[in-house]
């Protein structure tokens, strides 16, 4: 049994709870335990990862949060940013889900999030853990 790191930009609580669950359903029932690691922001997820990375005692990672357009270009270098990071980790060879998601309103994020919906948690860890058993076939 392996450990996966779970990583939540917990800028909104009630919908990141419902990321959070759908990783945690995904993950246990595919055998695996899970710690979570909270950061403030969808920009800090890559260096909290790398980071984590470091200890050894993580065989995946989860990247989850919720970024919402507002009035400024803030959006945009956040989306992008945080994206750019979690791809580089992957191309290093990290298995790592990205589930951060990147959405226009509140209404959007409610359904993405929603473990009964579109369960986007669940599909970042699914994502991860393919990279992890892919990594351990041709990177063993």
């Amino acid at each position: 049994m392996s450990t996966i790191l779970l990583v939540e930009a917990r800028f909104y609580p009630h919908l990141n709870d419902m990321l959070l669950r759908g990783a945690r359903q995904a993950i246990e029932a595919a055998g695996h335990k899970h710690e979570t690691m909270t950061v403030p922001g969808a920009l800090e997820i890559p260096g909290a990862i790398a980071l984590a990375a470091r200890s050894g005692r993580f065989c995946a990672f989860v990247a989850l949060g919720i970024v919402i357009r507002g009035e400024t270009y803030h959006f945009e270098v956040v989306s992008n940013e945080s994206a750019r990071g979690i791809m580089g980790l992957t191309l290093q060879g990290y298995a790592v889900g990205n589930g951060v998601l990147t959405v226009e309103n509140e209404e959007q994020a409610l359904v993405r999030c929603d473990p009964d919906q579109l369960d986007k948690g669940g599909g970042a860890a699914r994502a991860a853990l393919a990279l992890f058993d892919l990594r351990e076939v041709y990177a063993p």
